[in-house]
């Protein structure tokens, strides 16, 4: 049982880190924190990771447009933008709609990789909408229909279709050759190198006393040691079993929130993020395919 400690701690700390986000709103500029917070992790991580990095450089160059493209994406792009919707939004509806990930990279498997379509991607995937439409219209859709999402839900909304997309291009192009280290050191280098002129074109705080906590957990929690304790959990129980931890992360991220920063928690919340956990798993475990699929597939 002890295995599944892991793939619990990294939940706790992403969860973690979307309140850390919401925290940071006001205590430092979006692009600040973005940068120190994988500058740490660079400086960090270049001990442990450079030297192979370097030996295995004949396989990494081929690549390198490849591990570009997926360090903009999976850590400027969505890092960035949910940075800028803790602005505007709590770190409940953040970890809620963060909680749709899994559907919207079913949805782009299926339309990018040829995934076959099954009755629960199709179930979960309304069950899920319809819980972040609840969440989003704080319980009340016929407001959401007059006035429209609120902008932070409708940037964290991008978020994690960035997100998708970046965990999509993943699969596809494999990289077998390039460790999970390895390509996540690389990653970070890219974010630092592509976060610097928003560092320093933007307005700045400045680092204080209120702000480097906030860093230094977004560089040493959520961009070291939960990577690396994910890569731990997937090497020993598959995949398959540790995405299913991903569920956790809404509830997880409102009990800290309220905890922490005193985010109060309405009946909307529960039912929005019962509804969204429920879809994910609709789709996860409810494999039947579609008879319009079956009959493709024996076409």
């Amino acid at each position: 049982m002890w295995q599944y400690a892991f793939p619990l701690l990294a939940v706790v700390i992403w969860s973690g880190n979307t309140v850390v986000s919401k925290m940071a709103a006001g205590t430092i500029a979006p692009a600040e924190i973005s940068f120190y917070r994988w500058l740490l992790a660079a400086l960090l991580f270049t001990p442990l990771a450079l030297r192979p990095v370097l030996r295995n450089w004949t396989a990494i160059r081929p690549q390198m447009g490849r591990i570009a493209v997926l360090g903009l994406l999976g850590m400027v792009v969505y890092q960035s933008l949910a940075y800028y919707a803790a602005y505007l939004t709590t770190a409940t509806h953040m970890g809620i709609i963060g909680s749709l990930t899994p559907m919207m990279v079913l949805a782009l498997s299926i339309l990018l990789l040829g995934q076959r379509l099954t009755a629960g991607a199709v179930a979960g995937s309304l069950v899920s909408i319809v819980g972040v439409l609840v969440v989003v219209s704080s319980g009340d859709l016929g407001t959401l229909l007059k006035s429209g999402a609120n902008m932070g839900d409708g940037l964290m909304l991008l978020a994690m279709l960035a997100y998708a997309i970046y965990v999509i291009l993943l699969k596809r192009w494999g990289m077998k050759n390039v460790p999970a280290l390895q390509l996540l050191y690389l990653q970070i280098v890219v974010a630092v190198v592509a976060l610097l002129p928003l560092y320093l074109l933007t307005p700045r705080v400045g680092l204080s006393a209120a702000n480097l906590p906030l860093i230094a957990f977004a560089g040493l929690g959520a961009s070291m040691l939960a990577p690396l304790v994910w890569m731990h959990t997937v090497a020993h129980i598959g995949p398959s079993r540790a995405s299913m931890f991903f569920n956790l992360i809404p509830l997880f991220t409102a009990l800290i929130a309220a905890f922490v920063i005193g985010e109060s928690l309405a009946a909307y919340h529960a039912v929005g993020g019962v509804l969204t956990v429920a879809g994910v798993l609709l789709a996860e475990l409810w494999k039947a395919p579609l008879r319009g699929s079956r009959a493709m597939a024996g076409s």
